[in-house]
């Protein structure tokens, strides 16, 4: 088994340890996240692991999937076209789906070779990246659970996955708006949530982003405004990468306005 494998687990497990003791009625919560309902949240994750699993294990099956999927997403919306496709399902009954088949694709995917390429909605990618990718949108949207249920999140040392995705996709954050990708990637040294330090690239005093790794997760993620947190950021490059950063695939999105995701607190 490889490592990316036990962290996505993990992080799903630390999800659904938090949302297990909610009623059905609780995931018609809206979130701060685009009004989106716990429901909406877990019903997400739950649809792009089963296409995850297909292209890891089924290519051919996961190519029908995704056309269909992208067909009923043109005419409904993505919510719309998640609730179509579990018919009817929805709150606890999506929660216990997702739980169980987080669970069974796990052992299904746990013996594959990392470094086997996949066929994915954008370019090929490697089974180690494809399962990293799904931790990192677990934790992303796990972040908005965590908020409007009035959590503080403990993170651990596998946010580290989603760090490196942050940082992969630096050239791409500008290259996806069609801006000329700076030569000069900052330096970047972040507190890891057990105390050890993370680097990457040279260091550099006139470029660089400094601070808590859980908030530059949140950044690249866009859970957060780099204005909500307490980041140090020096240079044109690392101030306007900041300010735009974008680890997940599609088309370019602005992170949150100041203020506007936050953890609730009455």
């Amino acid at each position: 088994m490889f490592q990316q494998v036990v962290d996505f687990r993990d992080e799903c497990d630390s999800l659904f340890a938090v949302l297990e003791p909610l009623d059905d009625a609780d995931f018609e919560t809206k979130t701060l996240f685009k009004d989106w309902t716990i429901h909406d949240v877990i019903a997400h994750l739950h649809i792009f692991n089963v296409a995850a699993d297909l292209s890891i294990t089924d290519e051919s099956a996961f190519g029908e999937f995704w056309r269909d999927l992208q067909a009923s997403m043109a005419e409904k919306g993505m919510l719309g076209a998640t609730d179509a496709w579990l018919d009817g399902a929805r709150n606890r009954a999506v929660f216990d789906l997702w739980r169980s088949y987080y669970q069974d694709m796990c052992t299904r995917i746990e013996d594959v070779d990392p470094k086997k390429r996949v066929k994915w909605a954008g370019p090929d990618m490697s089974v180690r990246s494809s399962v990293s990718a799904r931790l990192m949108e677990t934790w992303a949207h796990g972040q908005e659970v965590w908020d409007v249920l009035g959590k503080e999140r403990v993170d651990a040392d596998r946010i580290k996955n989603v760090a490196v995705l942050g940082m992969n996709t630096f050239g791409w954050t500008f290259k996806n708006r069609g801006l000329e990708i700076p030569s000069d990637v900052p330096y970047v040294k972040l507190a890891a949530p057990s105390g050890a330090t993370w680097e990457w690239n040279e260091p550099n005093d006139a470029n660089f982003v400094e601070g808590s790794a859980t908030e530059f997760c949140q950044v690249v993620t866009q859970t957060r405004n780099i204005g909500d947190t307490n980041l140090r950021v020096v240079g044109d490059t690392a101030t306007q990468w900041m300010a735009i950063a974008q680890c997940f695939a599609g088309r370019p999105e602005d992170p949150p306005p100041v203020g506007a995701r936050h953890r609730r607190t009455t």
